[in-house]
């Protein structure tokens, strides 16, 4: 297979700092194919996955984009969940469960945060006694002014925890590919928060071109080449052919681009990764709404919404929407809403006026492509990029 088949993202939790009874904390899962990556975790994400499609076997990765406890405190359970973990005996030497050793050919579950994540991993496993089946490793994305190497922890590792990398940025700020599969790869670069934060960018390897079997059938035909060459050619591959000719493949175009922020009141760092993202996942902790959200104050301006949002390291939706503009994405997806804004506008009214103000704001600022709101166990796919969609679509 040279591309993916799948690419789905469901929206896990919607919430930002406080969660409502119908908005949960932060956590979104990106599903490729088979394999599923969460992207933070926020307190009972674990349930929020069980009534979901997601499947908790399938889970490979998870990216934390900062500490704050709205986007961490789901971690664990989801860890322990994943790995069949199990509550030990305060002297784990005797608990039999202890001493089992998983096959060396079992991939361990990868994590990805920023300084502290591996700490607070470990030091949660440690001080509630559980034990898991399967072996995790913590990899963290260090800033210049952090440790450049070593745990940051003089907690020992848990017995299923394998050494992780400790990530330096490069000399233009930014991780590159700090995972990069057969198919996909990830990079990440710090965006502004109240505490160090990350947005991570995941990127679909170069698809095969848009194939024309007429430029090749003939060819092939009047020289005998077998019609298998069709295959390599469809990958942009080059065939020699009986009479020394060269066939060239189409060549292959860009994949597909998700970009997916952290908490942020500028994400500038990361901008020159995330241009011409097919999909763009950006806060929208707050929104001025005059006549539509009846919890509005007669004091509050646009002007000053967003600049009470920037001081708490947030964004409004035309803030998100600029930045959308700025890099060129086809779809933006507002998330991380505040617990005012109900998240049920699906079967409710006046959830349904607020949240189309809310959207409206930010195209507004966007000025052309699509915005949606974000609701939890929200599901949908990411297609093709526009330019290789079939005719008629």
């Amino acid at each position: 297979m040279s591309s993916l088949t799948s690419v789905n993202i469901t929206i896990l939790g919607s919430a930002s700092a406080q969660p409502s009874s119908t908005r949960n904390h932060s956590a979104l899962a990106l599903r490729l194919d088979g394999d599923v990556w969460l992207f933070d975790c926020g307190e009972a994400t674990q349930h929020q996955i069980q009534k979901s499609s997601v499947k908790v076997g399938k889970i490979q990765k998870i990216f934390i984009t900062h500490t704050h406890g709205d986007h961490i405190f789901g971690l664990l359970p989801v860890l322990a969940m994943r790995l069949n973990g199990a509550g030990g005996m305060v002297d784990g030497a005797e608990d039999p469960r202890a001493q089992a050793v998983p096959a060396e050919d079992v991939q361990p579950l990868e994590i990805y945060g920023p300084l502290g994540t591996r700490a607070y991993v470990r030091h949660g496993l440690a001080y509630t006694h559980t034990l898991l089946s399967s072996p995790y490793v913590v990899h963290e994305l260090r800033l210049p002014t952090d440790p450049q190497d070593g745990d940051y922890t003089e907690m020992p590792p848990h017995p299923l925890e394998r050494p992780g990398r400790s990530i330096a940025q490069t000399e233009q700020g930014v991780w590159p590919e700090i995972y990069k599969g057969a198919l996909v790869t990830v990079s990440a670069a710090p965006i502004l928060h109240s505490v160090p934060c990350v947005g991570f960018v995941v990127n679909e390897l170069p698809v095969p071109g848009k194939m024309d079997p007429k430029k090749y059938i003939p060819e092939l035909k009047r020289t005998g080449t077998p019609m298998s060459a069709m295959s390599r050619l469809q990958k942009g591959e080059s065939v020699t052919l009986s009479d020394g000719t060269v066939l060239h493949g189409p060549p292959r175009k860009p994949g597909r681009k998700i970009v997916i922020l952290g908490d942020t009141y500028d994400p500038s760092p990361i901008a020159s990764l995330a241009e011409d993202a097919c999909l763009l996942i950006h806060e929208a902790t707050n929104a001025h709404l005059p006549g539509i959200d009846p919890n509005t104050k007669e004091t509050d301006t646009y002007e000053i919404v967003e600049e009470r949002a920037k001081s708490r390291g947030h964004s409004t939706p035309q803030m998100a929407g600029a930045f959308a503009k700025r890099i060129r994405a086809r779809k933006l997806v507002l998330n991380h809403f505040s617990a005012r804004y109900p998240g049920n506008d699906d079967v409710n009214e006046e959830a349904r006026r607020i949240m189309d103000g809310i959207r409206e704001l930010a195209v507004n600022s966007f000025g052309s492509g699509e915005v949606i709101c974000a609701r939890d166990l929200m599901s949908f796919d990411v297609g093709p990029r526009a330019e290789d969609r079939p005719s008629g679509e």
